[in-house]
């Protein structure tokens, strides 16, 4: 069984081309986004074509949900009102 390691894995770069039309759609994305940007939006899309496909390697799963639910603690968000209108 592979064991996930408690640090960030290596990385590695890759050039790609795409479609003009799909990089427009990212930045448009991104840009409304502010906490995404294309190094995170890039992994979370091949970790969650890989995953759906099959792939049964745990820090594949690992990459695949840190990207549906990881939250950027830099971002402020509005705090909710709490019952009766408290804050």
């Amino acid at each position: 069984m592979t064991q996930i390691p408690d640090h960030a894995p290596c990385t590695v770069s890759i050039e790609n081309q795409m479609p003009e039309d799909l990089f427009s759609a990212m930045r448009d994305f991104i840009s409304l986004h502010p906490q995404w940007d294309q190094y995170r939006l890039m992994q979370a899309a091949l970790a969650g074509f890989l995953f759906q496909h099959g792939c049964e390697d745990r820090a594949v799963a690992r990459h695949y949900l840190d990207g549906l639910f990881r939250r950027d603690r830099d971002i402020e968000r509005p705090e909710l009102p709490r019952r009766g209108g408290q804050r």
